[in-house]
């Protein structure tokens, strides 16, 4: 069997630095999109994903993701120690983040592994979904990172372009679900396509 993990950060950041109004900047993030939509995703994942012959998934709740450049915290933390503590490797390791923009332009993450990148971009491709856009745009350091430097392919899915981004106005009214059901379409059909 194939074993893959299905990843997701559900942290959001003690602070909203980046908010436009001074005053709100110590408040913390609400993480409609940076956190609860990857959870979305899986929880969804989690109700329709049927029995895989080939493959062993399992759904990987992270925290501590969110709150580097903060006294005391890093980035990934939480995928770092669960990086740390596998005994034997997965074959795959798939992190969505960031994915509920109701504008939502999903380009490939540059440190991505590119056979995964390839094999999802392609599943959206095939289902017609032109919101995962087939060039690279950012590297990011997140949940995916941790496995990447044990060498195990890894592909981060993420709208990091999403002005909402720690700040006070990441609520559910930037939320799409088709947003979200598109992220969930292309993850199921790669998964059954195995």
């Amino acid at each position: 069997q194939e074993w893959v993990i299905l990843g997701a950060h559900y942290d959001t950041r003690f602070i909203s630095e980046l908010d436009s109004n001074p005053s709100k900047q110590s408040e913390p993030g609400l993480g409609a999109n940076d956190g609860a939509s990857g959870v979305a995703v899986l929880l969804e994942m989690a109700r329709v994903l049927p029995i895989l012959p080939d493959a062993e998934v399992w759904l990987v709740f992270f925290d501590a993701e969110d709150n580097g450049r903060i006294p005391g915290w890093d980035w990934v933390m939480g995928s770092t120690v669960f990086a740390d503590q596998l005994e034997t490797k997965p074959d795959k390791v798939v992190v969505v983040d960031l994915v509920g923009d109701a504008d939502q332009n999903i380009y490939i993450e540059k440190s991505s592994d590119p056979e995964l990148v390839d094999e999802i971009w392609q599943t959206a491709a095939d289902l017609n979904i032109q919101t995962f856009i087939s060039e690279p745009k950012h590297r990011i350091l997140d949940d995916h990172t941790p496995f990447l430097m044990q060498e195990i392919p890894a592909v981060d899915i993420i709208d990091f372009d999403y002005p909402y981004r720690h700040t006070t106005q990441d609520n559910l009214d930037k939320i799409s679900v088709e947003s979200l059901q598109n992220v969930g379409d292309i993850l199921l059909n790669w998964l059954v396509g195995k």
